[in-house]
């Protein structure tokens, strides 16, 4: 058989079955607290005047900023068949030290803290 129609068939398959198992695994007990709707942490049936907390946002920043270094350093095990691995392995450790420092910055200031 040739190699790529098998694959599909394996991934076809394998797919269904997965498909199949998320149907039958979870349970389905839903109650007021699962069914009520939540957005950008604060309660959406409360005033839309009442203000927020900030630390949300904060996390919400610090999580696109540790996806984007995902996405950055992503290219990197193809990047090493370049001519000039050295560089490519300065840039990313450039990028990860930034970034370390940045979240050492947050944790010492204490903006990690959720409850304050």
């Amino acid at each position: 058989m040739n190699p790529i129609i098998s694959t599909m068939l394996i991934t076809t398959a394998l797919s269904c079955i997965l498909i199949l198992i998320s149907f039958w695994l979870p349970q389905m007990n839903p109650d007021s607290e699962k069914l009520s709707p939540y957005e950008c942490g604060f309660d959406p049936l409360g005033s839309a005047r009442l203000p927020f907390s900030m630390r949300f946002f904060l996390v919400a920043i610090l999580f696109l900023l540790f996806d984007l270094e995902i996405a950055l350093l992503l290219p990197l095990p193809w990047a090493t068949q370049l001519p000039n691995v050295i560089q490519m392995f300065s840039w990313a450790a450039l990028i990860l030290i930034l970034l370390t420092l940045g979240l050492i910055y947050e944790w010492m200031q204490g903006g990690l803290e959720w409850a304050e």
